[in-house]
């Protein structure tokens, strides 16, 4: 009997080669090779544990490549973790950081194909991080402490066990697969007390972008006029001849302007232009996958008739779409750009107050990844754009974001990456971008691993472990721009400010988003015993505004240690002695000394566990 195309397969897949009827077991799956998806996978591998991403394109990177927004947001002076790895790998591509800053909407642009091949070779150098590529996950069960998958994979159904899944898709999918409950839209201010959010809820998403990078080819390429090309929705996309009623008169630009604004290495264009340009209003959230599919389609149309406007109103004909970009047959990239998702409820919903006023709460001491970028929505393809809260750059100091975002209530085994976090609808405008994501993945990727290794679900995983592993990777837990991920001392003040002894303090400065530790300050004795009271109840109050010096350090040290002044002014002379510059007990001590001998001499950030919600526990 001879056997040939399918049957041949399913000959194969019936003797175990292809391994259909027998599950292949992971300590971590992954759905999703994205921004998140990615660095979880890398995070994960690097910690020990078995990995599998499954990813349903040929690309690594997710909105950074697979969507062709190869320009980061934000985070430029927060260089951490896999974030600052991929920026580094960028510059040693293209020669130095100064060739990154080819247009004006970031610091750090590239070719997405650039960003793919280094994920690629990140990925690449992990022995225990193995990747599907064309596959995705159809069904996903939990059963007897290990999630079972079924993954589609280049046109066959095979079966993988995880102790840990992660859901890094675009849109949450697996999430909703798992029965996960979410949210949708814009949150009420009566339900998330944000003073700027709408009084009612409501289903209303950011617009997406189906992005284009074009090259200049130096002859007319002018694309055939698209079906139902209407050049009046984007005739105000920037200052000519065809603009009469701009939507928003105070972000006009001109045309040489709104072309370089994504301008890419190698004479590349990305097209990515939020003011009546190629912004698309479509939730595509909870459509079925032929409706998804549709919806493309129509994204898609509304970006290669804004490419027909550049060419044919604004004459920009010689550049058109890139044939050495994206291998796909219409030169465009595999999927549109996602700024929203659905929102899971996590263990912890992370407000904008969260991070307007930190302290008010206990959510920064779980801290693990930073954001500086403002919040900023987009919203004008929306048809009823003009009646929402305006949006565009809300300012917000930085912020440490909190690790109970990616744990969903309730859901064992299972962890949510990328943009299905538990933030509110306005958080959302901020951790949506390319750094936090990134740092998101990281961090979900350590609690994975630690979760798998230990044998508990994520949820039992100590919150300074996870911290301490994002630590080790060169991360930043909180937002401090006093010293670089690099400096000896940079993790002692970030563990120390996650105890909350010393406090940041956030600013705005111009259009940039800031916290400050005040490294070179001193302290009051009032603050430093109130901040060590959180921690050790047993330390006394006090009203004196009288300078910090390493003599009332080692009293204060004392009564928080509640050991003999002897041991304590010993340890302290010790841990100076190696730490400090020309100690003197009597000298003022500045607030980054006061925290390197607070972290050496008591310790708090291993001795003092917080439970999720950033609660002592007291013993």
């Amino acid at each position: 009997m001879r056997f040939t195309g399918l049957k041949y397969l399913q000959l194969l897949a019936c003797l175990g080669l292809f391994a259909c009827g027998s599950a292949e077991r992971y300590d971590v799956v992954i759905v999703g090779g994205g921004a998140s998806g990615t660095a979880a996978g890398l995070q994960a591998a690097r910690m020990g544990a078995r990995t599998l991403i499954v990813e349903e394109f040929d690309w690594l990177g997710g909105m950074l490549t697979s969507a062709g927004v190869s320009a980061t947001d934000g985070n430029y002076r927060l260089r951490g973790g896999i974030w600052d790895e991929f920026r580094t790998e960028l510059a040693r591509h293209y020669g130095c950081d100064s060739a990154l800053m080819t247009g004006w909407v970031s610091n750090v642009l590239f070719e997405p194909s650039v960003g793919d091949s280094i994920f690629k070779r990140l990925v690449a150098g992990e022995p225990k991080l193995t990747v599907w590529y064309r596959s995705a996950a159809e069904t996903a069960e939990r059963e007897k402490d290990v999630w079972r998958l079924g993954v589609r994979r280049d046109g066959l159904l095979r079966q993988v066990e995880a102790d840990v899944l992660v859901d890094a898709t675009e849109l949450g999918d697996v999430a909703r697969m798992a029965g996960v409950p979410y949210d949708v839209g814009m949150d009420s201010s009566a339900v998330t007390h944000e003073d700027i959010a709408p009084a009612e809820a409501n289903g209303i998403v950011q617009d997406l972008t189906y992005v284009a990078v074009l090259k200049d080819y130096g002859r007319d390429v002018t694309i055939p006029r698209p079906d139902g090309y209407d050049p009046s929705l984007f005739a105000c996309c920037c200052v000519n001849d065809l603009c009469v009623a701009p939507k928003e008169p105070h972000r006009m630009w001109s045309r040489e302007m709104m072309i370089t604004y994504g301008k890419l290495p190698n004479g590349k264009y990305m097209i990515n232009w939020p003011i009546e340009g190629n912004d698309y209003y479509v939730d595509m959230i909870d459509m079925t996958p032929e409706e998804r599919a549709d919806a493309v389609r129509r994204a898609k149309s509304h970006t290669l008739s804004f490419v027909y406007f550049l060419q044919h109103e604004l004459g920009f004909n010689t550049l058109g779409l890139a044939d050495d970009e994206f291998p796909t047959d219409d030169r465009l990239p595999f999927i549109p750009y996602h700024r929203e998702s659905r929102r899971i409820h996590g263990a912890v919903r992370f407000t904008l107050n969260d991070i307007t006023d930190p302290y008010a709460g206990t959510l920064y001491r779980t801290a693990v990844g930073v954001g500086d970028y403002p919040v900023d929505q987009h919203h004008t393809r929306y048809s009823g754009w003009d009646d929402l809260p305006d949006l565009y750059f809300h300012p917000i100091p930085s912020y440490g974001f909190p690790l109970g975002i990616v744990i969903p209530a309730g859901f064992p085994g299972l962890l949510v990456a990328e943009k299905s976090v538990s933030v509110t609808n306005l958080v959302n405008g901020s951790t949506r971008l390319q750094p936090v994501v990134l740092q998101i993945g990281q961090a979900t990727g350590a609690l994975a691993a630690l979760a798998a290794a230990a044998g508990v679900d994520p949820s039992e995983v100590a919150v300074r472990r996870v911290q301490e592993a994002v630590l080790d990777a060169g991360g930043y837990l909180l937002p401090y721009l006093d010293l670089p991920a690099g400096d000896p001392r940079f993790k002692a003040m970030q563990r120390i400010g996650v105890t909350g002894i010393l406090k940041g303090r956030g600013a705005n400065v111009g259009w940039e988003n800031q916290t400050w530790f005040d490294a070179d300050r001193t302290i009051a004795e009032s603050e430093l015993r109130e901040g060590l009271r959180e921690v050790y109840p047993s330390v006394r109050s006090s009203v004196r505004e009288t300078p910090v010096d390493g003599a009332l350090l080692t009293a204060m040290l004392t009564e928080a240690l509640g050991k003999p002044a002897g041991d304590i002014a010993a340890q302290t002379e010790r841990a100076a002695a190696g730490l400090l510059s020309g100690y003197d007990p009597e000298r003022p001590l500045t607030r980054l000394e006061c925290a390197l001998l607070i972290d050496a001499v008591a310790d708090p950030f291993h001795a003092a566990e917080v439970d999720i919600y950033g609660n002592y526990k007291r013993k």
